[in-house]
């Protein structure tokens, strides 16, 4: 008999949006919760603030339901944000962005590169294609200061202070998680996983994955700056399902908010937000997971393009660099695409689901090789 839960909910499904009226909450993503609150078998859909529309479901939701649907999970299982400690003893972040290496080219299984040093145990699923690469869209690696304390108890705690460097990694299991989710699609479409523990036997196995996706990129780029790797102090999921309260909890897009503590992303040119969370079963044990995006990729590249240059792009408000050889992906990625992260953050609060930690500020943000540029910088220092 499956220790799974079975049946469907009796009493419609409600769904609450932690937000407040100056948030930015398309509309066509409270209609994708909504659409999701009628699903069969759903009971709660809790939208964080960071909520925006995606692919046939909203990203930044917590959804419990006594049915497991793979696509509220999506493709990319296991994605999540990791927090690592590094010490270096000179940052200039023009030469540290020189420094880091291609993350676009997985590990080899039969190099000697120090970083497969971390792994511990067998690789999940035996899944070796793409293993320590950061991948596209919003996944990135950064390097960060740590900003103002703002408590110093939860710092203390994590190990960290005013001035500490730390890795921020974001990224997911890759081709893995796709090829779960097109397996099931493409048999079963939206519906539901005809075999739970089946499917949530390789959805665990991702998630695995996609934390150990996270230390080996950590670990290559500590090497190429000629740190040593370290464990993380953060490492969250939140696209992943999980049993709760005798239901599957899905989230996209959000991260567990149940006395954990948790990186809140804002993007490569504001501050991000450790928190420790305390979210309850109202907000589906969740908290959001970043800044949220404000405009489509197309718009941000239109909108983008019209009054931005490369150049201005590679620097950031906040003085950092960009590691970015993908024009396109620059346009689509700019702070201005998303929302404001202090609104983010103050609607978390408001709402009593997180008390912030600290802010990092970003030196460096690595999002695809630049080669062209980087040799360009090693000519220009001969």
């Amino acid at each position: 008999m499956s220790a799974y839960p079975s049946g469907r909910a009796v009493v419609p499904a409600t769904v609450s949006v932690f937000s407040s009226p100056g948030s930015w909450i398309e509309s066509a993503a409270l209609d994708q919760c909504h659409q999701v609150a009628a699903l069969d078998g759903m009971a709660h859909v809790a939208a964080m603030p960071d909520l925006h529309p995606g692919k046939g479901a909203p990203i930044g939701a917590a959804m419990s339901s006594t049915v497991l649907y793979p696509f509220l999970v999506g493709s990319d299982i296991g994605c999540g944000i990791a927090v690592f400690p590094i010490a270096l003893r000179r940052v200039v972040p023009e030469r540290l962005a020189a420094r880091f290496p291609d993350l676009d080219r997985a590990l080899d299984p039969d190099a000697d590169d120090p970083a497969w040093s971390v792994l511990d145990g067998e690789i999940p699923a035996g899944h070796l294609d793409g293993l320590g690469t950061v991948g596209r869209g919003n996944h990135f690696v950064e390097l960060a200061r740590v900003g103002p304390v703002l408590a110093p108890e939860h710092a203390a705690r994590l190990g960290l202070d005013v001035g500490d460097l730390v890795l921020v990694v974001h990224s997911g299991s890759r081709g893995l998680g796709e090829r779960i989710l097109r397996e099931h699609t493409g048999t079963h479409g939206a519906g539901p996983a005809p075999d739970p523990d089946a499917y949530l036997a390789r959805h665990d196995a991702a998630v695995r994955w996609g934390s150990l996706n996270r230390r080996l990129l950590a670990a290559r780029v500590a090497y190429a700056l000629g740190a040593e790797p370290t464990e993380p102090v953060v490492d969250q999921c939140h696209n992943l399902v999980e049993i709760r309260d005798g239901r599957y909890l899905h989230r996209k897009g959000a991260a567990p908010g149940d006395g954990r503590d948790v990186l809140i992303a804002g993007t490569r040119g504001t501050p991000s937000y450790l928190v420790t969370a305390h979210a309850g079963p109202d907000a589906g044990y969740s908290v959001a997971h970043g800044a949220g995006r404000k405009m489509s990729r197309a718009d941000a590249l239109r909108r983008g393009r019209a009054k931005h240059t490369v150049e201005e792009l590679r620097r950031t408000p906040v003085g950092s660099v960009v590691v970015c050889g993908d024009r396109q992906l620059l346009f689509e990625e700019a702070p201005t695409a998303y929302k404001r992260i202090e609104q983010v953050i103050g609607d978390l609060v408001a709402h009593d689901l997180a008390t912030p930690i600290a802010t990092t500020v970003p030196l460096v943000t690595y999002k695809t090789p630049d080669v062209g540029r980087r040799d360009e910088r090693r000519k220009d220092r001969r």
